[in-house]
């Protein structure tokens, strides 16, 4: 327990943290400020809000007892409506994803390598399908995002074989099929000058890892 001050409103605070190698939360590309404040609503929201963290310290005391799934889960339900009223009350932003989904020139250029990964787009490519410039899509991605497309697609790749390469048993080849690299070799060669290691390599420490 911490007491600090005096002679003002007791104050409650309960702490913790989120790790996650999702890219929303890439310090890179920016969607969260470093801080920022949530005022919850008066009504359910807020009584939920409330209950739930109270239950979740009450259910994590030190204890004999084996670990109550819905305390664990909770955390993460509460952490989700706090940033979805954040997002639906922020002020439009001028960088990272959140501005570059708003964006309508790189908006349809997201959507397309989000849902096209394994197409050989070039700069060219991409802006004729975007509709707009192939200078004026290079400016954006750099202002916006603060990337040129192709390292944005590059980037893009690495997290979707991270994921594979955690999440499944394909083989590193037909991972970088997927991922849009015509050879394994290729793909290693890439993959190892984001993450340091070899994609095999990359699997096997992070199922040692994790074991």
């Amino acid at each position: 327990m911490i007491e600090h001050g005096g002679g003002g409103d007791r104050v409650d605070l309960v702490c913790g943290y989120l790790y996650s190698e999702d890219p929303l939360f890439d310090p890179a590309m920016p969607v969260f400020p470093p801080a920022f404040v949530v005022r919850l609503p008066d009504g359910a929201t807020a009584g939920w809000v409330q209950a739930s963290i109270t239950y979740s310290l009450e259910e994590t005391a030190p204890s004999n007892a084996s670990p109550n799934p819905i305390s664990t889960r909770l955390p993460e339900l509460v952490l989700i409506e706090v940033l979805s009223l954040h997002l639906a009350t922020a002020p439009a932003a001028d960088h990272g994803w959140l501005a570059a989904l708003r964006d309508p020139v790189l908006a349809p250029a997201l959507s397309l390598l989000h849902s096209e990964p394994e197409r050989k787009w070039t700069v060219a490519d991409l802006a004729a399908c975007a509709a707009v410039s192939r200078s004026m899509l290079d400016d954006r991605f750099r202002q916006i995002l603060g990337r040129s497309p192709i390292r944005y697609l590059t980037e893009w790749r690495m997290h979707l074989a991270e994921d594979l390469l955690a999440t499944t048993e394909l083989g590193v080849a037909v991972i970088a099929r997927r991922v849009g690299y015509d050879s394994e070799v290729a793909f290693s060669r890439a993959f190892k000058r984001t993450h340091g290691l070899p994609p095999s390599s990359w699997r096997a420490d992070r199922s040692f890892t994790r074991g």
